[in-house]
């Protein structure tokens, strides 16, 4: 019988690990309907507006701008679909490397009508403002814009502050307002975050090992809901709340998400990536993405790298790791069914270095026995392809 290899799991911007022996949501206690008027209604309400504020108290907004959506992918698509309500719809800009519930959701509005348009990044796959201005430049009329805060394939980490005061100056000259939309699902319990300035911005507990199926979407000011319903969540998400997801999600935030515990995180991952880095510079069929990337790099997240190893089909690549127990990804887990890489396309990376990509993310358990297990998996796989 053939050893079962130890799991070594590096795949954590698919979703990460849940943490063991934490508390438990006691759904017994708040079961019943938040919308119901009786007692055990009243109990499962103030239990949600009771998450709903501790998870405003660690993002640093108030609580009345927060919605519990199911996830990540809802909260983007509740934003994006408000667009088709609005007066004087104008263009509606996104980025070329945002997520495909950010993407897909664009080009969905196209059936509708609706301008919509992409803003171009550096080769380092970063929106900047000299790219949002010539997008703003080309398209005057622009209403909506949606950049993402970190990506979550590159880790390429985006200049909130400074891309949301280029479209308050431009706001200034124009006299249109212009709604900024960040997807910061890469970005909550991973790098510091400052969300009290933009329009609107969306968050999934998953990522940081809570449940799947609970997120959250913040709103600067209320918008038109897409969806009709029972009016739940401020007729913004209208459906039966997941109270007991809500609830975890706020034990989640405390954990993971203050401000404090962020910056701890984020450097111990800095100095674990410096030492992985070195290591795969080492190896000579492997390149980072982009080439220029380097070991402590504040461009990007110490959470996530693109590397590629020539010769080898990041989909080989991937499956040969996994049958030495290292789980690694090829790209978003959304679109693992997909051969196009449109994040890396838009890097202006060609087509063979886009089909050997191979993404590597790392979690506040990894430690560098993980990723000397990688480095070995990487050695042997390489000896045979």
């Amino acid at each position: 019988m053939e050893d079962v290899p130890s799991r070594h799991y590096l795949d954590w911007a698919a979703t990460a690990i849940p943490e063991r022996g934490t508390r438990p949501v006691d759904i017994a206690e708040i079961f019943g309907n938040p919308s119901s008027p009786h007692t055990e209604g009243r109990l499962a309400k103030e239990a949600l507006e009771n998450a709903r504020t501790r998870c405003a108290r660690v993002l640093g907004v108030e609580s009345e701008k927060l919605y519990f959506t199911s996830g990540g992918t809802e909260s983007n698509a509740l934003v994006l679909h408000s667009f088709l309500l609005r007066e004087g719809k104008g263009q509606l800009l996104y980025s070329d490397i945002e997520h495909p519930s950010v993407r897909e959701n664009c080009r969905m509005l196209t059936r509708f009508g609706l301008s919509v348009n992409c803003i171009g990044v550096e080769r380092d796959g970063r929106v900047t403002t000299d790219k949002l201005s010539l997008s703003l430049e080309k398209k005057a009329d622009t209403r909506f814009v949606a950049i993402m805060g970190v990506n979550n394939e590159t880790g390429a980490l985006m200049d909130t502050k400074a891309l949301l005061a280029l479209l308050r100056s431009q706001e200034a000259r124009t006299g249109l307002p212009v709604h900024l939309h960040c997807d910061m699902v890469q970005a909550l319990g991973k790098v510091p975050i400052d969300i009290g300035g933009i329009d609107s911005a969306s968050f999934s507990a998953h990522k940081l090992g809570g449940q799947r199926g609970i997120g959250l979407l913040y709103l600067k000011k209320k918008l038109d809901g897409f969806y009709a319903g029972g009016g739940q969540e401020g007729g913004i998400r209208p459906g039966t709340e997941n109270t007991a997801g809500a609830v975890a999600f706020a034990d989640l935030l405390e954990r993971r998400a203050s401000p404090e515990i962020v910056r701890t995180e984020n450097g111990k991952a800095a100095i674990r990536f410096k030492y992985l880095i070195g290591e795969l510079n080492k190896i000579g069929r492997c390149t980072v993405i982009p080439e220029d990337r380097t070991e402590e790099d504040p461009r990007f997240s110490p959470w996530i790298i693109q590397v590629r190893f020539r010769g080898v089909p990041g989909p080989v690549m991937a499956r040969a790791l996994d049958n030495e127990g290292i789980a690694v990804s090829t790209g978003s887990a959304c679109s693992s069914n997909s051969a196009e890489r449109p994040v890396l396309a838009a890097m202006g990376v060609d087509e063979r270095t886009r089909l050997e990509g191979l993404r590597i993310s790392q979690g506040w358990t990894t430690d560098t026995a993980d990723f000397d297990a990688l480095l070995a998996g990487i050695e042997k796989v390489l000896s045979f392809l």
